[in-house]
């Protein structure tokens, strides 16, 4: 979105938040030429523009971009917003400590961010995902395709990583789906995973792997505990998810039409309404595309409405009612 009266052909991205997410996020972005112009907004100005100079330091060793540090004025003009800001995740946090510190947090920034871009395309970082991606959607009051989290787009990729290894393959043949929260109740969609076109059930006797329940189980922990276990050791995730991120950034502003496990609010797509969750999506220049229609099994199934459930339960006690209630107060 070139500013009034000046055509170009630039593609814009601003960064709300240059803690460590934020900035890892731009870093990974210009390394892999994702944007031509990137814009890191902060409360803390100094800090924005601290990052926006040791990027730009960098940026002969990268492919050619411009990097700033701005205002809110900067969304005015951009293609896509990714909203990083928010408390991280703390060691022994519950879903519910996050949610509590960082609806209200977003409730005050988005607004502005929609103020300078009613029309602007949004990608959610700020945990916990599911939550802050239906609150502000809700808030705005923006179409649900316009508002994607990052969702379980690092916990699949955790899941091809640990498949991976076990089957001593490739993780880019690897194909499979963590759904459901970003958080204790997602799930593999087991049913959907495929090594080269063979279900995991078939390679595992082709290639004389073990596998079976137990082994399941174990490597479904190792991804949902993957984050508590980084930050127990190191205070904190960045680079994981700033490469998702990005990731997720190319997709949406090169109109990929790629397929990425992204949060968003559902209005009846399999049957679930009322919450926000990862599923399967093609994303583009538009947003979310296309929600792919999944056959999942009666377990799978089963594990979508539970996570589904979790979700709106945690909403609730949240307060994610009164912030949805702001847009209409006007507050």
């Amino acid at each position: 979105m070139a500013q009034a009266g000046i055509a170009d052909d630039k593609l814009r991205m601003v960064i709300i938040g240059a803690g460590r997410v934020g900035t890892t996020t731009a870093y990974a972005a210009l390394l892999t030429g994702v944007a031509d112009e990137i814009t890191m907004v902060d409360a803390e100005r100094e800090r924005a523009e601290g990052e926006a100079m040791d990027l730009i330091h960098g940026l002969p060793f990268m492919p050619p971009a411009e990097v700033h540090a701005g205002g809110y004025d900067a969304c005015a003009n951009a293609d896509l917003i990714v909203l990083t800001a928010g408390a991280p995740r703390q060691q022994g946090d519950s879903r519910l400590d996050l949610a509590r510190r960082n609806l209200d947090l977003l409730a005050a920034v988005a607004p502005q961010v929609a103020a300078e871009n009613p029309d602007a395309l949004l990608l959610i970082v700020s945990n916990p995902v599911d939550l802050i991606t239906l609150a502000v959607r809700r808030l705005l009051g923006f179409r649900p395709e316009r508002v994607i989290g990052t969702g379980t787009v690092l916990d699949s990729a955790r899941l091809r990583a640990v498949l991976a290894r076990h089957f001593q393959v490739d993780a880019r043949s690897v194909h499979s789906y963590i759904l459901g929260e970003h958080g204790d109740s997602q799930f593999p969609a087991w049913s959907l995973a495929r090594i080269g076109g063979a279900t995991l059930d078939s390679f595992a006797r082709a290639a004389g792997r073990e596998w079976g329940p137990e082994v399941r189980e174990r490597l479904a922990a190792e991804v949902r505990q993957a984050g508590a276990e980084v930050i127990r050791r190191k205070g904190g995730t960045h680079f994981a998810i700033g490469l998702a991120t990005a990731r997720l950034a190319r997709a949406l502003l090169h109109d990929e039409r790629s397929v990425h496990t992204v949060s968003t609010e559902l209005v009846g797509e399999m049957g679930l309404r009322d919450v926000a969750l990862s599923l399967p999506c093609v994303l583009g220049r538009a947003g979310r595309i296309t929600l792919l229609p999944l056959d999942l099994d009666d377990v799978e199934r089963r594990a979508l409405d539970a996570s589904a459930d979790l979700l709106r339960s945690a909403w609730g006690e949240a307060g994610g009612d009164g912030v949805a209630w702001r847009r209409t107060a006007g507050a």
